[in-house]
């Protein structure tokens, strides 16, 4: 019985003036039902605002768990390119053998899109949702580490090895370059970012586990995309092989 009709059988029970345990059992009954489509109200969006929460969690921790393995990744290959290049010095004879293993580590590289960054921190209700300031906070500390570490690191190394060592490979200039700087930054941002992530592991309760069977997930949703990307792109190049035979085929025609 909705709450209308408990209402009209509370209104009949007052005007047949009733006995008053039959108004008083009407009206429990009246409002049990009230509670009863308010409390299953509240309990449904609370189980929703619930889920969305965990969704927007798992999905903020997967994305600084990739950019911590890139960074990593970059930080292995500036300590590469310092070890090349004491070897070089070491044996100056190992400079061709080395040259271009040493020119590719000193271009490090971090792979990220701010997708999730801006999700994130572009809207009050996503905030609203999570319901934690201080994660909202260690998080975006994360995010400013890692555009920080993007530009100060693997911009400026690349940018400063290019204008030092000339197109024509000398030695002297490979061994001027100095990875020093680079690789302190390198490695006290490195360090930053992964004390950010467990912290927030940490505030969240997510587990190494849980994390594990989300990044499954996502690597299957990305392996599809990929693959989709795959097929446009031979496609594509059939498309663009077609269209330049029809074209090669048209000029003979003119020429004949």
């Amino acid at each position: 019985m909705n709450i209308n009709q408990h209402m009209a059988k509370l209104w009949r029970a007052i005007n047949k003036k009733e006995s008053w345990n039959q108004f008083f059992m009407t009206l429990v009954a009246t409002t049990i039902s009230i509670a009863l489509t308010f409390g299953t109200t509240a309990i449904i969006d609370n189980q929703k605002k619930e889920n969305d929460k965990q969704e927007i969690v798992m999905m903020v921790m997967y994305d600084m768990y990739r950019s911590l393995k890139s960074v990593e990744q970059a930080d292995s290959m500036i300590q590469e390119a310092m070890e090349l290049q004491l070897q070089i010095a070491l044996d100056t004879t190992k400079f061709d053998e080395l040259y271009m293993a040493l020119t590719v580590s000193a271009m490090p590289e971090i792979e990220y899109t701010e997708t999730t960054e801006h999700i994130f921190s572009s809207s009050i209700e996503t905030i609203n949702t999570i319901g934690n300031v201080l994660f909202t906070e260690t998080v975006a500390e994360f995010y400013s580490k890692r555009s920080l570490y993007n530009t100060a690191i693997c911009d400026s190394i690349s940018k400063n090895y290019i204008k030092t060592v000339s197109t024509f490979s000398n030695l002297n200039e490979v061994l001027s370059f100095s990875f020093y700087n680079y690789a302190i930054l390198s490695g006290g941002l490195l360090t930053s970012m992964q004390q950010l992530f467990a912290l927030s592991k940490q505030m969240m309760d997510i587990s190494d586990e849980d994390l594990a069977v989300y990044s499954k997930e996502r690597e299957k949703i990305e392996q599809t995309i990929s693959e989709g990307d795959t097929i446009r792109n031979k496609m594509f190049n059939k498309v663009m092989q077609l269209n330049y035979q029809i074209e090669a085929a048209k000029a003979k025609t003119i020429e004949h």
